[in-house]
């Protein structure tokens, strides 16, 4: 038996600055009409998955992309054909929206139950399969802050995390791996505390069982547990720190939601250490299934080079405080 052959296919999340994405239904003459997915089509012969990307929503929304990143990569096989879809975020077009091949168009954003944590249905159904996935990676915000209070102080660290979740911060990861374990339980009870009542999203670094007994988010599973683990860990979310590609696939496999990939730039805390740059982690993100943020070394303004390079967000520990 010959192994099936895989259509290689541009997709688009196009994003409007309120988070607002463009939905669209296949129309009634196609396989799976009806059902509602990210636009997009194949990629033809000597294409890459960009220009194809510009072609595709040229012939089939009427409008010229300005501003397109490099996102994810989800292979999914249909009974009648296997795709990779290469998706990314377009943030920037000019034109008016006209659909040329007669689809209907929505706006959907991600809305939270009261508790702000937990997604409930967008306004269309039903969702083409390969695209459902997409709306989880969406729930992620581009910044993902790494806790410092072993070196600010337990008090005043707490002090500037509420400072910044009120100004918006939605994802922190606990990381305190020199405090004492009454006293990293302790403040991760506050932590947790304290970012749910501003709808945030709490990880703790490589701890299920403290992830459970504080009733936080998820796990930031260490590079080491990756190769120690058969399964994914029984948590909302899960994420991966790697400095490889193959630490990267192996968070894939496992399942991960999404993975830091570090360190991109020279960092403080680890003076001397081999670095990637930004053209390695753009080599090594390229593909991945999950999100990936950048982490070491970096600033709030290295927003859009980390965009450009592939990257979800970035992840800060001393800059995001």
């Amino acid at each position: 038996m010959t192994a099936q052959k895989i259509i290689e296919v541009s997709a688009a999340v196009l994003q409007r600055p309120d988070g607002s994405f463009l939905l669209a239904q296949r129309p009634a003459d196609k396989i799976w009409a009806g059902y509602w997915e990210f636009p997009g089509g194949k990629i033809e012969a000597g294409e890459t998955p960009y220009h194809a990307l510009v072609r595709e929503l040229r012939e089939e929304l009427g409008i010229e992309v300005e501003t397109a990143y490099p996102w994810i990569t989800r292979v999914f096989t249909y009974p009648h054909a296997t795709v990779r879809l290469n998706f990314f975020r377009v943030t920037e077009w000019s034109g008016e929206l006209h659909p040329h091949e007669g689809q209907e168009f929505a706006w959907e954003t991600l809305t939270f139950s009261s508790t702000h944590r937990e997604r409930e249905p967008i306004g269309v159904s039903p969702i083409l399969p390969a695209n459902a996935p997409i709306l989880r990676a969406l729930e992620l915000p581009s910044l993902y802050a790494i806790s410092n209070a072993a070196e600010l102080g337990i008090e005043l660290f707490l002090t500037r995390l509420e400072a910044r979740l009120d100004a918006g911060l939605q994802l922190i990861q606990l990381r305190e791996k020199n405090l004492a374990r009454d006293v990293l339980r302790e403040l991760a009870r506050r932590v947790v505390a304290l970012a749910h009542a501003h709808g945030a999203r709490v990880l703790i670094n490589g701890d299920v069982a403290l992830v459970q007994e504080v009733g936080a988010d998820g796990v930031q599973l260490m590079a080491a547990q990756l190769g120690e683990l058969r399964e994914r860990p029984c948590v909302d979310w899960c994420a991966a720190s790697c400095h490889s590609a193959e630490e990267l696939r192996c968070a894939e496999v496992l399942g991960c939601d999404f993975a830091l990939l570090s360190p991109v730039l020279p960092t403080q805390s680890h003076p001397g250490t081999p670095h990637l740059g930004w053209e390695n982690f753009a080599t090594i993100a390229a593909g991945s299934s999950i999100p990936v943020y950048a982490l070491g070394g970096l600033k709030r303004d290295d927003m859009q080079t980390a965009w450009q390079h592939g990257a979800h967000g970035i992840s800060l520990l001393r800059q995001a405080w």
